[in-house]
């Protein structure tokens, strides 16, 4: 390998521009519409579409209140998205949270992070793949369910289609979104503004639904927190920009004015979409029925009802993507950082993706698709996502002290990372005390076994140099070399 000299370099500034382009980095390749489409892309899963009886059914069916709920949780939302986006702006890393964490608290707290974080996040992109197989497969056998082997097939195919996409081009990736984003934006303007032609010219006991709004009986305390898990659990993903902080054009402008628009125009169309099922079905009714949107569709456009679940799977798809985009540069990020094997921190020769990070978080998420039922024990890693956006919140409040001189192009009013990190504490309390249970615990166990981990391998950098050796031929296999390096990698 040839080096040049000091005196023998160029001082031509296109050939600085040209150095530049050539290092081995992520490129900022994300603009302001690939920034709101991944947002909503994350926000707008099937849930919307499915279950939004969860709201009503613990307001006890007062219309007044569930609709109150979901302004209020979206509210919540969209301060908490403001918090991450004064972070990101100031800090415009790979990571999100991560990041943000080891920034402000340390590097303990950021390592259990990712270590949860690589049990939880592939277990729900998992999740999201099997509920794509269910309803992809659901036409082909009408009322009986598809052949588990099946759907299992269909959703191993479907996260490495999606993982092989993220990790071989930035922009296919978010041209995909961009397109099912719309796609879903599409489903939930026909379910929409068919509520609101229907209240314009439709029977009196539409309209009395809403004129009475608040007449049904009030829900206590405890029944209006569950309502408000309900709610802010439809809305989450409004963190998920700032993991790909690193990518975005001109990120000072374009994290804030990306999520003012993508968390009030998320509100918009929830509040909307509600209020054309509650146009339609009774509450009752709403409480009752597996699928919102199907029930919905069978009563206005039973012609085309079709459409509502091939809807549902679209804005799964939609979701999937995102989460695996955004999983990959977590584990990008944790690698950078000495968290995770250097080689997850790799990036492609050609065409500089995190092409081992998505392979890791794909791999992982397979896992947990072939034993399903695993699955179900990352539910009780709820309060865990809370918990880190507690984390991060109390970041911000650090790094405001700390470093009072961090230039910050966006500043977020300070009382609001107050707030939220009130509103996380009240989110991972709630449920350990009000329901109690002894997988809690093992939760708790298995967060704090981080520090098993972190002892050895990181604080006292034990290292087993047969790693460097696979490291060595792995990065030759994929083609990949260090983000900050050259093309030509470390292996001869």
């Amino acid at each position: 390998k040839q080096k040049t000299m000091g005196r023998g370099e160029s001082n031509d500034p296109q050939d600085v521009q040209r150095k530049e382009k050539a290092k081995m980095q992520l490129k900022r390749n994300i603009g302001y519409f690939d920034g709101v489409s991944f947002i909503i892309g994350s926000i707008v899963g099937a849930g919307i579409f499915v279950s939004p009886m969860g709201v009503l059914k613990h307001s006890l069916l007062n219309v007044g209140i569930a609709l109150m709920i979901w302004t209020v949780s979206g509210l919540i939302s969209l301060m908490g998205a403001l918090c991450y986006a004064e972070l990101g702006t100031a800090l415009p890393f790979s990571g999100g949270e991560y990041s943000h964490i080891k920034r402000g608290l340390g590097s303990v707290p950021a390592f259990m992070f990712i270590w949860t974080s690589t049990f939880t996040k592939p277990a729900s992109n998992a999740a999201r793949a099997l509920l794509f197989a269910e309803y992809a497969t659901q036409p082909f056998y009408g009322i009986c369910p598809a052949p588990e082997a099946l759907k299992k097939c269909l959703a191993l195919a479907v996260l490495w289609s999606l993982g092989i996409l993220n990790g071989r081009s930035v922009k296919m990736a978010a041209w995909v979104q961009t397109v099912f984003t719309l796609l879903k934006m599409m489903a939930l303007s026909v379910i929409a503004i068919g509520g609101i032609v229907l209240l314009v010219g439709r029977r009196k006991e539409s309209l009395a639904r809403f004129e009475d709004a608040f007449s049904s009986e009030i829900p206590n305390a405890s029944q209006v927190a569950e309502a408000f898990f309900q709610g802010l659990y439809a809305y989450g993903g409004w963190w998920s920009l700032n993991y790909m902080a690193e990518e975005i054009k001109n990120p000072s402008r374009n994290i804030p004015l990306t999520v003012m628009t993508a968390v009030p125009a998320v509100i918009v169309f929830y509040l909307l979409v509600n209020i054309s099922y509650l146009t339609v079905l009774t509450p009752k009714e709403i409480v009752s029925s597996v699928a919102v949107a199907v029930t919905w569709a069978d009563r206005v456009i039973p012609s085309v009802a079709w459409i509502i679940p091939v809807s549902v799977a679209v804005s799964i798809f939609g979701a999937l993507n995102s989460s695996m985009f955004t999983l990959g540069r977590l584990s990008y990020a944790g690698s950078q950082s000495g968290h995770l094997p250097v080689l997850i921190s790799m990036l492609n020769v050609h065409s500089s993706t995190p092409a081992p990070a998505m392979i890791f978080s794909t791999a992982i998420a397979s896992i947990f698709i072939i034993p399903s039922d695993l699955i179900t024990l990352t539910n009780y890693f709820g309060f865990s996502a809370w918990l880190m956006v507690g984390l991060t919140c109390a970041s911000l409040i650090v790094l405001r002290y700390r470093e009072p001189h961090l230039h910050r192009p966006y500043k977020v009013f300070l009382p609001v990372p107050f707030v939220m990190l009130a509103v996380s504490s009240f989110l991972v309390l709630a449920p350990i005390v009000w329901s109690p249970n002894l997988q809690y615990v093992y939760a708790f166990l298995f967060m704090l076994g981080s520090l098993v981990v972190y002892l050895p391998f990181i604080h006292f950098r034990l290292h087993f140099a047969f790693f460097d050796k696979i490291t060595c031929h792995l990065q030759l296999l994929l083609e990949v070399c260090p983000a900050d390096g050259s093309a030509e990698g470390k292996c001869e």
